[in-house]
């Protein structure tokens, strides 16, 4: 692996350098942006299979990595939105959140990602239903509109009659990228099961290939160093393996620990140590005179 990582831990070359910048006072770290992501299920006769996306090698940001559908709020989805599901504040307190219009900004980042990227749908033409294939020319001129930012997902929602179908989802886990990255996210993770009749494409710009893959064979191929993934989506992904059906695993979302992991770095020795607390797997010793 071009990491120098027997598995597929996704690990840049220019941390260690950021690493001693930031512990000298050199480097003012980034405010994170709030983001969303959606690991959507689909039942299969093994199990169910999780859809991930492999992101461009040209990305600036973790190329060639698999992730899952998702992206940054948009400051319009603080908008009054057509809603279905547990309220507002009852989200916030779920995310962590003291503002109700912010948890729902994330719960409408995670649908409205969800459809840019993977072409499914969380909304239904009443709070009870869901709307079925996705697909046709009207439906993606609207999609190419979200992605453009010409259309809000409020907008997009009342247009064609929708309400957001927040019940859809379960609150899964939140990562925020360390301190000595440059840009820097506080990332929601969430779980959904794909609607009846819809069916994902790969409609993303960042991604050149998308899978749908049992969590169990998508983190073998990480522990044989053939898929690179960042610490949070390998994590996540280990955390699906023993669900039998996509409804087990949105019923045990409830019960997830939503307490923010934050990547610690610190010089001990001579060697930089960096660690996620609570996931000793992706610890990693830097020899603190050189790289990687």
């Amino acid at each position: 692996m071009s990491n120098g990582q027997s598995n597929g831990q996704w690990y840049p070359p220019e941390w260690p350098d950021r690493i001693r910048a930031l512990a000298a006072g050199e480097l003012v770290p980034a405010t994170p942006r709030r983001a969303a992501t959606v690991l959507l299920l689909r039942d299969g006769a093994e199990g169910p299979a999780v859809h991930m996306l492999r992101r461009r090698a040209s990305m600036a940001f973790a190329g060639g990595a698999y992730a899952y559908p998702g992206g940054g709020v948009d400051p319009r989805d603080e908008h009054p939105v057509r809603w279905a599901g547990p309220s507002r504040e009852e989200w916030a307190a779920r995310l962590g959140l003291t503002d109700p219009a912010q948890a729902q900004a994330v719960v409408c980042a995670a649908v409205r990602e969800t459809y840019e990227e993977a072409g499914v749908l969380l909304a239904g033409e009443t709070p009870d239903s869901v709307v079925g294939d996705t697909t046709g020319d009207a439906w993606e001129k609207d999609r190419a509109a979200l992605v453009d930012r010409e259309l809000s997902f409020a907008d997009f929602l009342d247009r064609r009659g929708l309400v957001l179908r927040s019940d859809l989802l379960g609150a899964w886990a939140r990562w925020i990228t360390p301190e000595f990255e440059p840009r820097r996210y506080d990332t929601w993770f969430f779980v959904a099961a794909l609607p009846a009749g819809q069916r994902t494409r790969n409609a993303s710009t960042e991604a050149d290939r998308t899978v749908w893959i049992r969590p169990a064979d998508a983190a073998a191929g990480y522990d044989r160093g053939e898929l690179t993934m960042m610490p949070p989506t390998i994590s996540t992904l280990r955390g699906l393996e023993r669900f039998g059906t996509a409804g087990e695993a949105l019923a045990a979302a409830g019960e997830r620990d939503l307490t923010p992991v934050l990547a610690q770095a610190r010089l001990d020795g001579d060697e930089l140590v960096l660690s996620w607390p609570g996931h000793d797997e992706f610890t990693k010793h830097i020899p603190a005179g050189g790289g990687s």
